[in-house]
């Protein structure tokens, strides 16, 4: 039944073309290619260069203590080969019980985050992959006409939840505001518990720092993402896509 599907689906390649193959359509033919259970195996997904989805996707999967690359372009496999990563696929191994978000939803997420950023773009490359928890999580790479990187986004496949942007607001990332937090936090507890500041001057350095000319900024910065963040949670309702309910239509 399944692979009267997928060959229902092949069949289809030149309208599919048109509304472009995304990351799980090219999971089921690796899937049929090697066989049902290669899916569970999966250690990354990437595609370069969509408008908005990439002709090609590549997919590396753990076999055998090796690793295979196989790709996918229009619904066929058009390269299996052995992969040049090393390493162990422990712990790389992407859960897709866990997958809630296909390249198609990972782009609109992107785009909606790029477009309150005032990012403009061309293209969009995808790299799925497990993030340092074992998540699942898409990396979407934004890129000018000329095919340069002008932003990055990181979005959890399961939650839909933006984790870290690169390249936008401000030029900010999310780890720019973490430790701004955290230094501001430092600080502030040093001051409080430490001995008692004497200086007037140095009194109103502290205020210069918390209140100084990159305060606005930041705050501003902050505010933005975090805003950001709240839309895209919204957005991944609408095009939350569960992989499990897909492959077993």
């Amino acid at each position: 039944m399944w692979k009267t599907l997928v060959a229902l689906l092949i069949s289809a390649a030149p309208a599919l073309a048109q509304e472009q193959f995304t990351a799980y359509d090219a999971l089921r033919v690796v899937g049929v290619h090697m066989n049902r259970d290669a899916v569970n195996h999966v250690v990354s997904v990437t595609g370069t260069r969509g408008s908005p989805q990439p002709h090609t996707w590549r997919i590396v999967i753990a076999d055998r203590g090796g690793f295979r690359e196989i790709q996918v372009r229009n619904g066929e496999v058009v390269s299996d080969r052995p992969s040049s990563v090393v390493g162990s696929a422990e712990g790389a191994t992407i859960n897709t019980a866990r997958l809630n978000l296909d390249s198609s939803g990972a782009f609109q997420v992107a785009s909606h985050i790029a477009d309150k950023s005032s990012l403009r773009f061309d293209s969009a490359s995808y790299a799925l992959r497990t993030d340092q928890h074992g998540d699942p999580t898409w990396i979407v790479t934004l890129h000018a006409v000329n095919g340069q990187p002008v932003g990055t986004i990181h979005i959890g496949a399961n939650r839909g939840n933006v984790t870290r942007t690169e390249g936008m607001f401000a030029g900010a990332t999310m780890n720019d505001v973490a430790t701004e937090q955290r230094v501001y936090r430092e600080e502030r507890h040093h001051d409080e518990n430490g001995p008692e500041v004497a200086d007037d001057e140095h009194r109103q350095q502290g205020d210069d720092d918390e209140h100084g000319p990159l305060y606005g900024v930041r705050q501003r910065m902050r505010g933005y993402f975090e805003r950001a963040q709240d839309e895209a949670s919204d957005m991944f309702g609408r095009v939350r896509r569960s992989f499990s309910d897909y492959i077993n239509r």
